[in-house]
């Protein structure tokens, strides 16, 4: 078992969220470099483990198996192989080889996943004493790898989540434009929402955004209803797990008392989000109710709405789109003690909503660019503190 063995780790994410992936490494207590779609950090199973069920905003959580430059496709074979297979993959291993090349003299994608495939066999070959004219089984574990060129560095890694960190379980069923969990997740967190305030979502679909703020609100790790590829793994302690999700477990807040509503236009929505709520337990975490975005009223304050609309990208959709933005604005410009953040590809929004945003964050939607849009509202008065004690 390599319990105590320390790994060097990398968190992938989308373009936008690195710097919100390394403030959840941190307050995990796991000190990360940001760097372009990734934060770097290093640990042991413990932390692969930690870091697989807590990241609410990363994609997925890999180990750098080795670094070098490769100019030749000698140099990259070469390089590969000195790499210390056999600690990671047993002989009857399934190891895939994915890969990808920017700016590189190895332009070739498909020769580069091929040369480090026989490089690794050739490694493997050697360990294991197998003649060559005996294939590798691949029967075993799965254990996907990805050599990736940039600028003629390679940096070869081995995947540890399976499917994306995104796929947290829940979701039996979505709508015409889902939003990713984890960009949902991003989404809440780069507001101004505490877990004791109200949360709207006025478009709210499949109910990604309110399940997702849910699980904010009650501490639970996002990963906590799902396994990952590296439990399957006969040198990952199963143990190690285990002792994760009880301790996860341990930190969940289930009975604090939640303000969030999502609404929607289309009745079918409401019943798939309420179903996504009820298959990860948070159905009563959260009102759902049909709507028309130009029937929102409330008179609750000091709230925080948060909205991915259509963007009207496809044609003809242009003008009721930006009729609901008008709606928006209509609807939420008097809501002075609200926070309103509202995420679209649409770089004329601020003008059919009728009001220039506080401030704008550019973000990717999958390989969308888009803004999202922040209208930060008044600050609830400070409560005066007693003084010396008397009332």
């Amino acid at each position: 078992m390599k319990n105590n063995q320390t790994f060097q780790l990398v968190a992938t994410a989308a373009s936008g969220l690195e710097a919100l992936v390394g403030k959840e490494l941190r307050d995990l207590g796991i000190d990360c470099q940001i760097e372009n779609g990734r934060a770097r950090f290093e640990g042991t199973i413990e932390t692969i483990a930690k870091a697989n069920l807590w990241l609410r905003t990363a994609d997925r959580i890999k180990i750098v198996v080795g670094e070098f430059d490769a100019l030749t496709f000698d140099q990259l074979f070469e390089n590969v192989k000195a790499l210390p297979w056999e600690d990671l993959l047993p002989l009857d291993a399934e190891f895939p080889v994915a890969g990808k090349s920017i700016k590189s003299k190895l332009f070739s994608t498909p020769d580069c996943q091929a040369i480090t495939k026989k490089a690794i066999v050739n490694r493997l070959r050697e360990y294991y004493h197998r003649p060559a004219s005996i294939p590798l089984a691949e029967t075993g574990a799965l254990f996907k790898i990805e050599v990736a060129l940039l600028k003629d560095h390679v940096m070869v890694t081995l995947d540890t989540t399976g499917p994306s960190l995104f796929k947290r379980g829940y979701r039996l069923e979505k709508g015409g434009a889902p939003l990713k969990e984890n960009m949902a997740a991003a989404l809440v967190m780069l507001t101004n929402w505490r877990k004791d305030r109200p949360l709207i979502d006025p478009v709210c679909g499949s109910g990604t955004l309110c399940i997702e703020a849910a699980l904010i609100g009650h501490n639970i790790a996002p990963g906590f209803n799902r396994i990952f590829a590296c439990e399957s793994w006969d040198w990952v302690d199963k143990a190690v797990f285990a002792k994760v999700r009880s301790e996860a477990d341990d930190l969940a807040d289930y009975d604090c008392e939640l303000d969030i509503t999502g609404t929607d236009i289309n009745g079918r929505m409401i019943e798939i989000a309420q179903a996504n709520a009820d298959e990860i337990g948070l159905g009563s975490s959260i009102t759902f109710k049909q709507q028309a975005v130009k029937d929102f009223k409330t008179e609750k304050e000091y709230g925080v709405i948060i909205a991915n609309p259509p963007y009207g990208e496809r044609l003809g959709e242009e003008e009721t789109v930006r009729k609901l933005y008008e709606e928006m604005g209509e609807v939420f410009r008097p809501l002075d003690t609200w926070s309103k953040y509202i995420l679209t590809s649409d770089l004329l929004f601020e003008e059919f909503y009728g009001q220039k945003a506080t401030k704008k964050r550019k973000l990717y939607n999958g390989a969308l660019r888009t803004d999202y849009f922040q209208y930060w509202g008044k600050r609830p008065p400070r409560v005066k503190k007693e003084e010396d004690g008397v009332k």
